[in-house]
């Protein structure tokens, strides 16, 4: 089995995997606040647990991945944990129930990352339906005296647990009360909560008995509580966002290794933000592109897919229309290779493999392996051979080639043959306006076109 190097964030470097039971993997990754639609920032998290898994596949190991859906708990202020209930916001917000919120944007979600080719995981696991768990570990907690009670919930003493912040490096920030944040009753800035009561004479639509009075679960303690429950105390590995590194997953950490004195995580995998110029792609900053733009701007999943693969996952992802279009051409040249290649049976070039397994076994080095790709796309081995390689591959890119058929032109559907004849008729006028609208519409009816020296090739566009 080839030896896998992971980036570490509680080590910050490089090690060498190895999973606490032989061949079998834990993998837990924090998945959405289902009270809005998620960015293309979250979709490129997404993506990245999905590479991370489809390596851990390849290489041998069976994977037991947990994603949790977060429909319950998540405050407006993130990083002081204030403010009002994001479910709230978003039932307002459309003049519904939460549940029916949390229902809506979870089955959106889901349904884009199925279009994105990620495989599911073994469990998706709701905060709503955990709240045993939750305050079971709550409880645990407090015999332990790590808590205390303020007149809004029951919080963890931060100061209590002498590794808090090993993971962000906050230790040698020597944290004290009001240092950073009005604390209110809290003892330390960096106390967060474990259980808030429901507000005296406010009726939440989410909210339920426990032994400290009526209320609801804090952000941090669900991933905690569902984690342990479905992959035990100690878990192979936990993936997120890096913008979860210094509140979300420190908590974690803190809260989970207080109750149970036992390592958490053995491996942290954070990937790095989406951005638009110079900002991070973020709700509070008003700059978020969907994946509802992506297709609205003529762009398939697979064409975003691509483009991600195409920047390792710890840095910055810069996505434009340019370098979507940009993504879109490469995707379509190799999507129309596999097309028209030959459908017999081929051989793998040993070579090849070896030098992709060598990419991606180095902290999931995609953009070398892409290039890979293009060594055996404009190599000399046979055809058949080139497709059997690069299908090889996607099983790891996750780019769904195995899916696409050969298109002939007597297949495609009249109105496409139409506006092809148009458009071509429109080139030979060099009216290039014209030619980028039949373009678009062309796109409608899920087909695509490039320009060769030997005239149009249509591709179909998988959506």
């Amino acid at each position: 089995m080839t030896e896998l190097n992971l980036f570490n964030t509680l080590s910050r470097s490089k090690e060498i995997f190895k999973p606490l039971k032989k061949s079998a993997v834990t993998l837990y990754n924090c998945g959405p606040t289902v009270y809005h639609d998620q960015h293309i920032g979250n979709f490129r998290t997404a993506m990245t647990v999905d590479i991370l898994k489809r390596t851990l596949l390849h290489f041998g190991y069976q994977v037991k991945h947990i994603t949790n859906i977060t429909d319950v708990g998540h405050l407006t202020d993130d990083v002081g944990g204030t403010g009002e209930d994001k479910m709230e916001v978003g039932a307002r917000r459309e003049g519904v129930s939460a549940r029916a919120v949390a229902r809506k944007y979870e089955k959106l979600y889901k349904a884009d990352l199925t279009l994105l080719g990620n495989i599911p995981p073994f469990k998706w696991t709701r905060a709503t339906e955990h709240i045993d768990e939750q305050i079971a570990l709550i409880k645990k907690l407090e015999r332990k005296g790590y808590t205390y009670r303020t007149s809004d919930g029951i919080y963890f003493d931060s100061v209590r647990d002498t590794d808090y912040g090993k993971l962000a490096g906050l230790k040698s920030m020597k944290l004290r009360a009001g240092a950073r944040v009005d604390v209110g009753e809290k003892k330390n800035p960096s106390d967060f909560a474990l259980w808030k009561f429901a507000a005296a004479g406010v009726k939440r639509q989410m909210e339920w008995p426990s032994p400290w009075g009526v209320g609801f679960p804090g952000w941090h303690i669900e991933c905690s509580a569902m984690a342990m429950k479905y992959l035990g105390e100690t878990i192979d590995i936990h993936a997120g966002g890096i913008d979860l590194i210094p509140v979300h997953h420190t908590n974690e950490i803190a809260q989970s290794e207080c109750a149970t004195g036992k390592l958490f995580v053995r491996f942290w995998v954070h990937g790095a933000f989406v951005i638009e110029g110079e900002e991070k792609m973020s709700k509070s900053k008003g700059n978020v592109k969907t994946m509802e733009w992506i297709t609205a701007e003529g762009f398939s999943p697979q064409d975003y897919r691509y483009l991600t693969l195409q920047t390792h996952y710890r840095k910055e992802l810069s996505v434009t229309i340019e370098s979507l279009r940009a993504a879109q051409v490469a995707y379509n040249q190799i999507a129309e290779f596999i097309r028209n290649a030959p459908r017999r049976a081929g051989v793998v070039n040993k070579e090849k493999m070896a030098a992709f397994d060598c990419a991606i076994a180095d902290d999931l080095n995609m953009p070398r392996a892409i290039a890979v790709l293009w060594d055996v796309l404009r190599g000399s081995d046979t055809a058949v051979n080139k497709r059997a390689t690069i299908l090889a591959f996607d099983e790891v890119f996750g780019l769904q080639l195995k899916r696409l058929k050969k298109d002939s032109a007597d297949a495609l559907p009249d109105v496409v043959k139409k506006l092809l004849i148009d458009r071509n008729n429109a080139r030979a006028n060099k009216n290039w306006a014209a030619s980028d609208h039949l373009r678009s519409e062309i796109r409608t009816h899920g087909f695509d076109v490039m320009d060769t020296p030997e005239g149009q090739s249509v591709v179909r566009v998988l959506y």
